[in-house]
Protein backbone atom coordinates (compact mmCIF):
# COMPACT_ATOMS: atom_id res chain seq x y z
CA UNK A 1 0.00 0.00 0.00
CA UNK A 2 1.37 3.43 -0.93
CA UNK A 3 2.56 5.69 1.83
CA UNK A 4 0.21 8.50 0.71
CA UNK A 5 -2.81 6.23 1.14
CA UNK A 6 -1.57 5.19 4.57
CA UNK A 7 -1.29 8.85 5.54
CA UNK A 8 -4.83 9.56 4.47
CA UNK A 9 -6.23 6.61 6.40
CA UNK A 10 -4.26 7.45 9.53
CA UNK A 11 -5.21 11.08 9.28
CA UNK A 12 -8.94 10.48 8.92
CA UNK A 13 -9.28 7.84 11.62
CA UNK A 14 -6.63 8.88 14.13
CA UNK A 15 -6.11 12.61 13.79
CA UNK A 16 -9.77 13.30 13.04
CA UNK A 17 -10.82 11.71 16.33
CA UNK A 18 -7.91 13.07 18.34
CA UNK A 19 -7.87 16.69 17.28
CA UNK A 20 -11.55 17.50 16.90
CA UNK A 21 -14.77 16.55 18.68
CA UNK A 22 -16.85 13.94 16.90
CA UNK A 23 -19.78 16.33 16.35
CA UNK A 24 -17.69 18.88 14.39
CA UNK A 25 -18.18 18.73 10.61
CA UNK A 26 -14.86 18.80 8.76
CA UNK A 27 -14.37 19.95 5.19
CA UNK A 28 -12.05 17.72 3.18
CA UNK A 29 -9.97 19.55 0.61
CA UNK A 30 -7.40 18.43 -1.95
CA UNK A 31 -4.57 20.55 -3.30
CA UNK A 32 -6.56 21.21 -6.48
CA UNK A 33 -9.54 22.39 -4.40
CA UNK A 34 -7.37 24.79 -2.43
CA UNK A 35 -5.75 26.27 -5.54
CA UNK A 36 -9.09 26.66 -7.29
CA UNK A 37 -10.55 28.55 -4.33
CA UNK A 38 -7.46 30.76 -4.00
CA UNK A 39 -7.53 31.70 -7.69
CA UNK A 40 -11.15 32.72 -7.34
CA UNK A 41 -11.57 34.53 -4.01
CA UNK A 42 -8.22 35.21 -2.34
CA UNK A 43 -7.18 38.88 -1.83
CA UNK A 44 -4.41 38.47 -4.40
CA UNK A 45 -6.90 37.11 -6.94
CA UNK A 46 -9.24 40.06 -6.46
CA UNK A 47 -6.35 42.54 -6.76
CA UNK A 48 -5.05 40.83 -9.93
CA UNK A 49 -8.52 40.87 -11.46
CA UNK A 50 -8.96 44.58 -10.82
CA UNK A 51 -5.48 45.34 -12.21
CA UNK A 52 -6.35 43.51 -15.40
CA UNK A 53 -9.71 45.26 -15.68
CA UNK A 54 -7.91 48.59 -15.39
CA UNK A 55 -5.63 47.60 -18.28
CA UNK A 56 -8.63 46.39 -20.26
CA UNK A 57 -10.50 49.68 -19.95
CA UNK A 58 -7.34 51.61 -20.71
CA UNK A 59 -7.03 49.64 -23.95
CA UNK A 60 -10.71 50.24 -24.73
CA UNK A 61 -10.17 53.98 -24.22
CA UNK A 62 -7.15 53.89 -26.54
CA UNK A 63 -9.16 52.19 -29.31
CA UNK A 64 -12.12 54.53 -28.80
CA UNK A 65 -9.79 57.50 -29.28
CA UNK A 66 -9.46 56.60 -32.97
CA UNK A 67 -13.21 56.58 -33.57
CA UNK A 68 -15.11 59.76 -34.52
CA UNK A 69 -15.97 61.84 -31.49
CA UNK A 70 -19.15 63.91 -31.28
CA UNK A 71 -19.34 66.72 -28.74
CA UNK A 72 -21.79 69.47 -27.85
CA UNK A 73 -20.58 72.71 -26.26
CA UNK A 74 -23.23 75.16 -25.13
CA UNK A 75 -23.70 78.26 -23.01
CA UNK A 76 -27.33 78.67 -21.99
CA UNK A 77 -27.29 81.57 -21.24
CA UNK A 78 -24.55 84.09 -20.34
CA UNK A 79 -26.00 87.13 -18.58
CA UNK A 80 -24.14 90.21 -17.48
CA UNK A 81 -24.93 93.82 -16.55
CA UNK A 82 -22.15 96.33 -16.03
CA UNK A 83 -20.87 99.82 -16.68
CA UNK A 84 -18.25 100.01 -19.39
CA UNK A 85 -16.47 102.69 -21.46
CA UNK A 86 -17.99 103.46 -24.88
CA UNK A 87 -16.48 105.69 -27.60
CA UNK A 88 -18.99 108.12 -29.11
CA UNK A 89 -18.93 109.21 -32.78
CA UNK A 90 -17.20 112.47 -31.84
CA UNK A 91 -14.33 110.49 -30.31
CA UNK A 92 -15.11 111.06 -26.65
CA UNK A 93 -15.33 108.18 -24.14
CA UNK A 94 -18.19 107.91 -21.73
CA UNK A 95 -19.32 105.28 -19.25
CA UNK A 96 -22.56 103.59 -20.16
CA UNK A 97 -24.61 101.02 -18.31
CA UNK A 98 -25.02 97.89 -20.44
CA UNK A 99 -27.16 94.80 -20.06
CA UNK A 100 -26.67 91.81 -22.35
CA UNK A 101 -27.56 88.14 -22.60
CA UNK A 102 -25.86 85.70 -24.93
CA UNK A 103 -26.35 82.04 -25.76
CA UNK A 104 -24.37 79.69 -27.97
CA UNK A 105 -24.24 76.03 -28.99
CA UNK A 106 -21.68 74.16 -31.09
CA UNK A 107 -21.86 70.56 -32.26
CA UNK A 108 -18.46 69.17 -33.27
CA UNK A 109 -17.33 65.95 -34.95
CA UNK A 110 -13.61 65.10 -34.64
CA UNK A 111 -11.51 62.31 -36.13
CA UNK A 112 -7.83 61.52 -35.54
CA UNK A 113 -5.57 60.71 -38.47
CA UNK A 114 -3.26 58.11 -37.02
CA UNK A 115 -0.97 57.86 -40.05
CA UNK A 116 -0.10 61.56 -40.22
CA UNK A 117 -0.72 62.62 -36.62
CA UNK A 118 -3.30 65.23 -37.62
CA UNK A 119 -6.99 65.73 -36.98
CA UNK A 120 -9.98 66.62 -39.13
CA UNK A 121 -13.13 68.17 -37.76
CA UNK A 122 -16.60 69.33 -38.70
CA UNK A 123 -18.83 71.57 -36.65
CA UNK A 124 -21.99 73.59 -36.76
CA UNK A 125 -22.96 76.35 -34.37
CA UNK A 126 -25.42 79.06 -33.49
CA UNK A 127 -25.05 82.18 -31.34
CA UNK A 128 -27.66 84.63 -30.07
CA UNK A 129 -27.13 88.03 -28.46
CA UNK A 130 -29.88 90.00 -26.65
CA UNK A 131 -29.15 93.66 -25.89
CA UNK A 132 -31.45 94.77 -23.06
CA UNK A 133 -32.20 98.49 -23.52
CA UNK A 134 -34.74 100.95 -22.12
CA UNK A 135 -36.07 101.70 -25.59
CA UNK A 136 -36.56 98.04 -26.37
CA UNK A 137 -34.57 94.82 -26.60
CA UNK A 138 -32.53 94.00 -29.69
CA UNK A 139 -31.74 90.47 -30.78
CA UNK A 140 -29.23 89.22 -33.33
CA UNK A 141 -28.15 85.76 -34.49
CA UNK A 142 -24.92 84.36 -35.91
CA UNK A 143 -24.94 80.94 -37.56
CA UNK A 144 -22.18 78.66 -38.79
CA UNK A 145 -24.11 75.99 -40.70
CA UNK A 146 -21.00 74.00 -41.53
CA UNK A 147 -17.28 74.28 -40.93
CA UNK A 148 -14.76 71.71 -42.18
CA UNK A 149 -11.15 71.91 -41.05
CA UNK A 150 -7.89 70.12 -40.51
CA UNK A 151 -4.95 70.50 -38.16
CA UNK A 152 -1.78 68.79 -39.32
CA UNK A 153 1.78 68.92 -37.99
CA UNK A 154 4.40 68.85 -40.73
CA UNK A 155 7.73 67.13 -40.01
CA UNK A 156 6.69 66.92 -36.36
CA UNK A 157 6.53 64.09 -33.86
CA UNK A 158 3.55 61.79 -34.47
CA UNK A 159 2.35 60.47 -31.08
CA UNK A 160 -0.49 58.47 -32.68
CA UNK A 161 1.94 56.38 -34.73
CA UNK A 162 3.91 55.30 -31.67
CA UNK A 163 0.79 54.87 -29.55
CA UNK A 164 -0.58 52.39 -32.08
CA UNK A 165 2.64 50.40 -31.77
CA UNK A 166 2.92 50.50 -27.97
CA UNK A 167 -0.65 50.09 -26.71
CA UNK A 168 -1.40 46.65 -28.28
CA UNK A 169 1.86 45.34 -26.77
CA UNK A 170 0.93 46.83 -23.40
CA UNK A 171 -2.49 45.16 -23.48
CA UNK A 172 -1.10 41.73 -24.41
CA UNK A 173 1.46 42.20 -21.64
CA UNK A 174 -1.37 42.89 -19.17
CA UNK A 175 -3.18 39.72 -20.25
CA UNK A 176 -0.13 37.54 -19.77
CA UNK A 177 0.68 39.23 -16.48
CA UNK A 178 -2.80 38.37 -15.22
CA UNK A 179 -2.20 34.70 -16.06
CA UNK A 180 1.15 34.93 -14.25
CA UNK A 181 -0.56 36.49 -11.24
CA UNK A 182 -2.95 33.55 -11.05
CA UNK A 183 -0.05 31.11 -11.25
CA UNK A 184 1.69 33.05 -8.47
CA UNK A 185 -1.51 32.66 -6.44
CA UNK A 186 -1.41 28.92 -7.13
CA UNK A 187 2.14 28.84 -5.84
CA UNK A 188 1.24 30.66 -2.63
CA UNK A 189 -1.85 28.48 -2.14
CA UNK A 190 0.41 25.44 -2.52
CA UNK A 191 2.67 26.77 0.26
CA UNK A 192 -0.28 27.46 2.57
CA UNK A 193 -1.72 24.02 1.80
CA UNK A 194 1.47 22.27 2.86
CA UNK A 195 1.91 24.56 5.88
CA UNK A 196 -1.48 23.46 7.19
CA UNK A 197 -1.01 19.85 6.09
CA UNK A 198 2.33 19.66 7.89
CA UNK A 199 0.75 21.16 11.02
CA UNK A 200 -2.04 18.57 10.90
CA UNK A 201 0.31 15.65 10.39
CA UNK A 202 2.56 16.92 13.17
CA UNK A 203 -0.41 16.63 15.51
CA UNK A 204 -0.99 13.11 14.22
CA UNK A 205 2.68 12.17 14.69
CA UNK A 206 2.93 13.70 18.14
CA UNK A 207 -0.35 12.08 19.21
CA UNK A 208 0.92 8.66 18.12
CA UNK A 209 4.27 9.27 19.79
CA UNK A 210 2.59 10.31 23.03
CA UNK A 211 0.41 7.18 23.04
CA UNK A 212 3.39 4.95 22.32
CA UNK A 213 5.60 6.61 24.92
CA UNK A 214 2.85 6.45 27.53
CA UNK A 215 2.37 2.72 26.81
CA UNK A 216 6.11 2.12 27.08
CA UNK A 217 6.25 4.13 30.30
CA UNK A 218 3.51 1.98 31.84
CA UNK A 219 5.43 -1.15 30.81
CA UNK A 220 8.63 0.33 32.25
CA UNK A 221 6.89 0.93 35.58
CA UNK A 222 6.16 -2.79 35.80
CA UNK A 223 9.69 -3.71 34.82
CA UNK A 224 11.13 -1.28 37.36
CA UNK A 225 8.98 -2.75 40.11
CA UNK A 226 10.41 -6.17 39.21
CA UNK A 227 13.94 -4.77 39.21
CA UNK A 228 14.52 -5.53 35.52
CA UNK A 229 15.47 -1.93 34.55
CA UNK A 230 17.37 0.80 36.32
CA UNK A 231 15.77 3.97 37.66
CA UNK A 232 17.51 6.20 35.10
CA UNK A 233 15.81 4.26 32.27
CA UNK A 234 12.43 4.71 33.95
CA UNK A 235 13.12 8.42 34.35
CA UNK A 236 14.09 8.63 30.68
CA UNK A 237 10.77 7.04 29.71
CA UNK A 238 8.89 9.50 31.90
CA UNK A 239 10.84 12.34 30.30
CA UNK A 240 9.87 11.02 26.87
CA UNK A 241 6.21 11.19 27.87
CA UNK A 242 6.55 14.79 29.10
CA UNK A 243 8.42 15.82 25.96
CA UNK A 244 5.76 14.21 23.79
CA UNK A 245 3.05 16.13 25.65
CA UNK A 246 4.96 19.39 25.16
CA UNK A 247 5.49 18.72 21.45
CA UNK A 248 1.82 17.86 21.01
CA UNK A 249 0.72 21.12 22.66
CA UNK A 250 3.15 23.10 20.50
CA UNK A 251 1.95 21.32 17.35
CA UNK A 252 -1.62 22.31 18.23
CA UNK A 253 -0.56 25.95 18.57
CA UNK A 254 1.28 25.75 15.23
CA UNK A 255 -1.81 24.22 13.67
CA UNK A 256 -4.07 27.05 14.86
CA UNK A 257 -1.63 29.63 13.47
CA UNK A 258 -1.40 27.81 10.12
CA UNK A 259 -5.19 27.42 10.01
CA UNK A 260 -5.69 31.15 10.63
CA UNK A 261 -3.32 32.09 7.79
CA UNK A 262 -4.94 29.52 5.51
CA UNK A 263 -8.51 30.63 6.13
CA UNK A 264 -7.60 34.32 5.97
CA UNK A 265 -5.98 33.99 2.56
CA UNK A 266 -8.54 31.58 1.15
CA UNK A 267 -11.53 33.55 2.43
CA UNK A 268 -13.11 30.42 3.91
CA UNK A 269 -15.78 31.07 6.51
CA UNK A 270 -18.41 29.05 8.37
CA UNK A 271 -16.24 25.94 8.37
CA UNK A 272 -15.33 24.54 11.80
CA UNK A 273 -12.58 22.19 10.69
CA UNK A 274 -10.53 21.67 7.54
CA UNK A 275 -8.96 18.33 6.67
CA UNK A 276 -6.41 18.30 3.85
CA UNK A 277 -5.77 15.23 1.72
CA UNK A 278 -2.26 14.38 0.57
CA UNK A 279 -1.85 14.92 -3.20
CA UNK A 280 -0.64 12.29 -5.61
CA UNK A 281 3.09 12.88 -5.81
CA UNK A 282 3.95 11.43 -9.22
CA UNK A 283 3.64 13.00 -12.65
CA UNK A 284 6.47 10.97 -14.19
CA UNK A 285 7.54 13.71 -16.57
CA UNK A 286 10.87 15.23 -17.56
CA UNK A 287 10.71 18.75 -18.99
CA UNK A 288 13.18 19.46 -21.84
CA UNK A 289 14.97 22.78 -21.37
CA UNK A 290 14.54 23.80 -25.01
CA UNK A 291 10.79 23.31 -24.86
CA UNK A 292 10.48 25.16 -21.54
CA UNK A 293 12.54 28.08 -22.89
CA UNK A 294 10.52 28.24 -26.11
CA UNK A 295 7.22 28.31 -24.20
CA UNK A 296 8.53 30.94 -21.77
CA UNK A 297 9.74 33.17 -24.62
CA UNK A 298 6.35 32.79 -26.29
CA UNK A 299 4.06 33.21 -23.28
CA UNK A 300 5.72 35.33 -20.60
CA UNK A 301 4.80 38.99 -20.11
CA UNK A 302 8.45 39.82 -19.40
CA UNK A 303 9.32 39.30 -23.06
CA UNK A 304 6.56 41.68 -24.17
CA UNK A 305 7.66 44.19 -21.51
CA UNK A 306 11.19 44.17 -22.94
CA UNK A 307 9.83 44.68 -26.46
CA UNK A 308 7.63 47.55 -25.25
CA UNK A 309 10.58 49.23 -23.55
CA UNK A 310 12.54 49.16 -26.79
CA UNK A 311 9.66 50.67 -28.79
CA UNK A 312 9.19 53.38 -26.15
CA UNK A 313 12.91 54.18 -26.34
CA UNK A 314 12.64 54.53 -30.14
CA UNK A 315 9.64 56.80 -29.61
CA UNK A 316 11.60 59.12 -27.31
CA UNK A 317 14.45 59.33 -29.85
CA UNK A 318 11.94 60.23 -32.56
CA UNK A 319 10.42 62.92 -30.31
CA UNK A 320 13.79 64.45 -29.51
CA UNK A 321 14.84 64.54 -33.17
CA UNK A 322 11.52 66.08 -34.25
CA UNK A 323 11.79 68.84 -31.66
CA UNK A 324 15.35 69.66 -32.73
CA UNK A 325 14.64 70.49 -36.37
CA UNK A 326 12.37 72.60 -38.57
CA UNK A 327 8.68 72.11 -37.78
CA UNK A 328 5.48 73.49 -39.21
CA UNK A 329 1.81 73.22 -38.32
CA UNK A 330 -1.03 73.55 -40.79
CA UNK A 331 -4.49 74.76 -39.80
CA UNK A 332 -7.16 75.18 -42.47
CA UNK A 333 -10.92 75.77 -42.23
CA UNK A 334 -13.63 76.26 -44.82
CA UNK A 335 -17.18 76.99 -43.82
CA UNK A 336 -20.38 78.99 -44.12
CA UNK A 337 -21.71 81.77 -41.93
CA UNK A 338 -24.61 84.23 -41.75
CA UNK A 339 -26.05 86.79 -39.38
CA UNK A 340 -29.60 88.12 -39.01
CA UNK A 341 -31.91 89.71 -36.50
CA UNK A 342 -34.49 86.94 -36.92
CA UNK A 343 -33.91 83.26 -36.43
CA UNK A 344 -35.84 82.45 -39.62
CA UNK A 345 -33.32 84.47 -41.67
CA UNK A 346 -30.06 83.31 -40.11
CA UNK A 347 -29.68 80.25 -42.41
CA UNK A 348 -30.71 82.03 -45.65
CA UNK A 349 -27.97 82.61 -48.24
CA UNK A 350 -25.00 81.88 -45.95
CA UNK A 351 -21.68 83.42 -46.85
CA UNK A 352 -18.49 81.42 -47.17
CA UNK A 353 -15.54 81.85 -44.84
CA UNK A 354 -11.99 80.49 -45.01
CA UNK A 355 -9.00 80.42 -42.77
CA UNK A 356 -5.51 79.12 -43.50
CA UNK A 357 -2.68 79.32 -41.03
CA UNK A 358 0.79 77.79 -41.27
CA UNK A 359 2.91 78.08 -38.19
CA UNK A 360 6.66 77.63 -38.54
CA UNK A 361 9.18 76.79 -35.83
CA UNK A 362 12.84 77.08 -36.85
CA UNK A 363 15.59 76.53 -34.25
CA UNK A 364 18.36 79.04 -34.91
CA UNK A 365 20.48 79.14 -31.79
CA UNK A 366 19.89 77.03 -28.70
CA UNK A 367 23.50 76.44 -27.59
CA UNK A 368 23.24 72.69 -28.14
CA UNK A 369 20.10 72.09 -26.02
CA UNK A 370 18.22 70.22 -28.77
CA UNK A 371 21.31 68.21 -29.76
CA UNK A 372 21.84 67.30 -26.11
CA UNK A 373 18.26 66.01 -25.83
CA UNK A 374 18.76 63.86 -28.92
CA UNK A 375 22.00 62.41 -27.58
CA UNK A 376 20.38 61.78 -24.20
CA UNK A 377 17.46 59.93 -25.82
CA UNK A 378 19.84 57.88 -27.96
CA UNK A 379 21.97 57.07 -24.93
CA UNK A 380 18.89 55.95 -22.99
CA UNK A 381 17.88 53.77 -25.92
CA UNK A 382 21.27 52.08 -25.98
CA UNK A 383 21.07 51.56 -22.22
CA UNK A 384 17.64 49.98 -22.55
CA UNK A 385 18.85 47.74 -25.39
CA UNK A 386 21.77 46.62 -23.23
CA UNK A 387 19.47 45.93 -20.27
CA UNK A 388 17.13 44.00 -22.54
CA UNK A 389 19.93 41.77 -23.77
CA UNK A 390 21.10 41.14 -20.21
CA UNK A 391 17.54 40.46 -19.07
CA UNK A 392 17.14 37.87 -21.82
CA UNK A 393 20.33 36.14 -20.69
CA UNK A 394 19.16 36.15 -17.07
CA UNK A 395 15.74 34.95 -18.18
CA UNK A 396 17.23 31.99 -20.03
CA UNK A 397 19.48 31.17 -17.08
CA UNK A 398 16.54 31.18 -14.67
CA UNK A 399 14.57 28.81 -16.91
CA UNK A 400 17.57 26.50 -17.18
CA UNK A 401 18.10 26.31 -13.42
CA UNK A 402 14.39 25.81 -12.67
CA UNK A 403 14.09 23.04 -15.24
CA UNK A 404 17.17 21.24 -13.93
CA UNK A 405 15.87 21.57 -10.37
CA UNK A 406 12.40 20.29 -11.25
CA UNK A 407 13.72 17.29 -13.15
CA UNK A 408 15.55 16.17 -9.98
CA UNK A 409 12.60 16.66 -7.62
CA UNK A 410 10.79 13.45 -8.52
CA UNK A 411 13.91 11.38 -7.82
CA UNK A 412 14.39 13.16 -4.50
CA UNK A 413 10.74 12.50 -3.63
CA UNK A 414 11.14 8.80 -4.39
CA UNK A 415 14.21 8.60 -2.14
CA UNK A 416 12.42 10.46 0.67
CA UNK A 417 9.41 8.14 0.37
CA UNK A 418 11.56 5.01 0.65
CA UNK A 419 13.48 6.50 3.59
CA UNK A 420 10.20 7.25 5.35
CA UNK A 421 8.98 3.69 4.86
CA UNK A 422 12.27 2.23 6.13
CA UNK A 423 12.32 4.56 9.15
CA UNK A 424 8.75 3.54 10.04
CA UNK A 425 9.69 -0.16 9.88
CA UNK A 426 12.90 0.39 11.84
CA UNK A 427 11.06 2.18 14.64
CA UNK A 428 8.46 -0.57 14.87
CA UNK A 429 11.21 -3.22 15.01
CA UNK A 430 13.08 -1.22 17.67
CA UNK A 431 9.90 -0.81 19.67
CA UNK A 432 9.23 -4.54 19.63
CA UNK A 433 12.85 -5.30 20.58
CA UNK A 434 12.62 -2.84 23.47
CA UNK A 435 9.48 -4.56 24.70
CA UNK A 436 11.34 -7.88 24.93
CA UNK A 437 14.38 -6.20 26.47
CA UNK A 438 16.81 -6.63 23.57
CA UNK A 439 17.74 -2.89 23.27
CA UNK A 440 17.89 0.00 25.69
CA UNK A 441 15.96 3.26 25.71
CA UNK A 442 18.69 5.22 23.89
CA UNK A 443 18.43 3.10 20.76
CA UNK A 444 14.64 3.37 20.85
CA UNK A 445 14.85 7.16 21.13
CA UNK A 446 17.23 7.28 18.16
CA UNK A 447 14.82 5.20 16.08
CA UNK A 448 11.94 7.49 17.09
CA UNK A 449 13.85 10.64 16.14
CA UNK A 450 14.89 9.18 12.80
CA UNK A 451 11.30 8.13 12.09
CA UNK A 452 10.01 11.64 12.74
CA UNK A 453 12.87 13.17 10.77
CA UNK A 454 12.22 10.89 7.79
CA UNK A 455 8.54 11.79 7.88
CA UNK A 456 9.38 15.49 7.86
CA UNK A 457 11.86 14.97 5.01
CA UNK A 458 9.24 13.16 2.95
CA UNK A 459 6.69 15.93 3.46
CA UNK A 460 9.34 18.54 2.58
CA UNK A 461 10.21 16.64 -0.61
CA UNK A 462 6.50 16.38 -1.50
CA UNK A 463 6.08 20.08 -0.88
CA UNK A 464 9.13 20.95 -3.00
CA UNK A 465 7.87 18.74 -5.82
CA UNK A 466 4.53 20.49 -6.08
CA UNK A 467 6.07 23.90 -5.56
CA UNK A 468 8.45 23.13 -8.43
CA UNK A 469 5.55 22.06 -10.62
CA UNK A 470 3.60 25.28 -10.07
CA UNK A 471 6.81 27.30 -10.38
CA UNK A 472 7.34 25.81 -13.85
CA UNK A 473 3.77 26.74 -14.76
CA UNK A 474 4.37 30.30 -13.62
CA UNK A 475 7.68 30.61 -15.47
CA UNK A 476 6.43 29.23 -18.78
CA UNK A 477 2.64 29.76 -18.66
CA UNK A 478 2.46 26.23 -20.00
CA UNK A 479 0.93 23.10 -18.47
CA UNK A 480 3.32 20.24 -19.17
CA UNK A 481 0.84 17.68 -17.81
CA UNK A 482 -1.72 18.45 -20.53
CA UNK A 483 0.86 19.77 -23.01
CA UNK A 484 -0.97 23.01 -23.75
CA UNK A 485 -0.60 26.72 -22.91
CA UNK A 486 -2.47 28.09 -19.93
CA UNK A 487 -5.41 29.97 -21.41
CA UNK A 488 -8.10 32.00 -19.65
CA UNK A 489 -11.53 33.16 -20.76
CA UNK A 490 -10.93 36.91 -20.63
CA UNK A 491 -14.46 37.73 -21.76
CA UNK A 492 -15.77 36.66 -18.35
CA UNK A 493 -13.23 38.87 -16.59
CA UNK A 494 -14.11 41.99 -18.60
CA UNK A 495 -17.71 42.05 -17.37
Amino acid sequence: MKISCLFVVLFIFIFGSAAYPQDVAARYMSLEDVISIAREQSPDALAARHRYRGSYWQHRSYKAGYLPGLRLDATLPNLFRNISAVTLPDGTDVFVRRSQASSSATLSLNQRIGVTGGQIFMNTGLERIDLIREDGNRTSYLSNPLNIGITQPIFGYNPYKWERMIEPIRFQEARKRYVEDLETISLRANNLFFDLLLAQINIEINTLNLNNNDTLYQISLGRFSLGRIAENELLQMELNVLNSEARLEQSRIDYEAALFRFRSYMGIENVDAITLVLPNEKHQMIIPFEEALAQAMKNRSDILALERQQVQADSEVSRARSESRFNANLFAVYGLTQTAEKFSDVYIDPLDQQQLRVGVQVPILDWGVARGKVKLAESNRELINTNVQQSLIDFEQEIFLRVMEFNMLERQLLIASKADTIAEKRYEVSRQRYLIGRIDILELNIALEEKDRAKQSYLAALRNYWRGYYEMRRLTLYDFRSNQPIILNFEEINM
